[in-house]
């Protein structure tokens, strides 16, 4: 249903959480202005993830285990998790929050696997609607686990998922086989869910960047938000410049509304808007590893698989691309690619899928928003004509679609709209 009436947003970030918060609200009959300060959209976190949509990754972190493993890990410099440790007051903050948040986590992870059930189907209707291909490939996820220890405490998680509606079921090292036959190694089970998939989060993005403009959408692109006012009683306001014009002055567009959906910038926005949004910048790395013989597109695998011990997803984009991600690094805003970070994704290529070939690696590296209760920041701002739709962390390619649609409709809700 769309509402004539819902007037005119600014939607701040070009990701996936910007364009699809975009199109829900194009859907709705809004008139739409997305600012970005890349070229292109979905040019930062959303160009080269794990390409997983996995409900069934949504387990949070928030756990005593996870803080002893950071600790362990701390001077590891491959280590699955990094934390630097040398301190700031955000990382001390949101590390605190995080510990304060332990108590929910089975609450959280509740939470979380429903709404990425429902994204799933949400995305999927816009892919369809908009006939995007994103390089989807519809072959479930295979999780797998090293020791008996590890493989019992997946089954606890496991059980918790299903309260949230998710079906996935344990395999034998057998079966692991079965469902992928191109990958070597020794492992004690894993489990296999069907009903998740994957895709390029970047192919996706653009192409419903591309709808958004033919429904009406202004693309803002190459361009810096320098300042958000809120009017007394004549909106937003929203003060910008074009890095790509020779003209240096201010533009001033006005707005009935703004969405934040900026990722790890999203924290100085809210902090100008007089609201706290907790996002931390948690780095994570993948590699793309590029399949031009036939040999190579062979010896990868199809299957989307997660090495719980490693910290490690991949994802096959097509018949020539084979994606690899992995780690998580609290070091603050900063996207140096490390080569110690890169190298343990290279060697687990090599150990599990020998017969591939990495001459051809690209590496990358990007911000997950992250807040600490590791559920995404979806709600109106102290103002009623500010909302924010971000703090996604590592499945903001999983969550997004469902997030922009509850965000449409809050945005849209009758005695919103200017």
């Amino acid at each position: 249903m769309t509402d004539s009436h819902c007037g005119r947003i600014a939607v701040i970030g070009a990701g996936v959480t910007g364009v699809t918060t975009a199109y829900n609200l194009l859907k709705r009959g809004c008139k739409v202005t997305i600012f970005d300060r890349q070229p292109y959209a979905a040019m930062e976190t959303s160009f080269a993830n794990g390409g997983q949509l996995s409900a069934s990754n949504a387990e949070v972190w928030n756990s005593w285990a996870t803080v002893l493993k950071g600790i362990k890990w701390m001077f590891t410099p491959g280590a699955p998790l990094l934390v630097n440790p040398k301190p700031s007051w955000h990382k001390l903050s949101w590390m605190t929050q995080f510990v304060a948040s332990i108590p929910k986590y089975e609450e959280n992870t509740v939470t979380t696997v429903r709404l990425a059930i429902e994204s799933r189907d949400h995305l999927r209707r816009m892919a369809r609607d908009e006939d995007i291909d994103f390089d989807c490939e519809n072959r479930g996820i295979l999780h797998l686990y090293h020791s008996k220890a590890e493989f019992e405490a997946a089954a606890r998680v496991s059980a918790l998922l299903a309260k949230g509606g998710l079906e996935r079921h344990a395999v034998t090292p057998e079966e692991i086989r079965s469902i992928e036959p191109a990958l070597r190694g020794t492992f004690y089970g894993g489990f296999y869910t069907a009903s998740d998939f994957t895709g390029d989060i970047h192919k996706f993005t653009t192409g419903l960047a591309r709808a958004c403009a033919r429904l009406g959408a202004t693309l803002n692109f190459s361009t810096d938000v320098l300042s958000v006012v809120l009017d007394e009683g004549k909106g937003v306001r929203v003060n910008w410049r074009s890095t790509e014009s020779q003209d240096p002055d201010t533009q001033v567009t006005r707005f009935d509304s703004i969405v934040v959906c900026g990722g790890v910038g999203s924290r100085r926005i809210a902090a100008n808007l007089g609201d706290r949004v907790n996002v931390y910048p948690v780095k994570g790395y993948s590699i793309t590893v590029h399949l031009p013989e036939g040999s190579d597109q062979r010896a990868a695998p199809w299957t989307s698989l997660l090495d719980d011990r490693a910290k490690i997803v991949t994802s096959r984009l097509g018949s020539a691309r084979f994606r690899v991600a992995g780690t998580a690094e609290f070091n603050g805003i900063n996207k140096d690619i490390r080569a110690a970070r890169i190298e343990p994704l290279i060697e687990w290529c090599r150990t599990h899928f020998p017969g591939m070939s990495t001459r051809n690696v690209v590496p990358w590296a990007g911000l997950r928003p992250m807040m600490p209760d590791m559920l995404p920041h979806v709600m109106r701002g102290r103002d009623p004509r500010v909302f924010y739709n971000t703090g996604h962390g590592h499945l903001g390619w999983t969550l997004s679609a469902v997030t922009a649609v509850a965000v449409a409709a809050l945005v849209t809700a009758r005695g919103n709209a200017g």
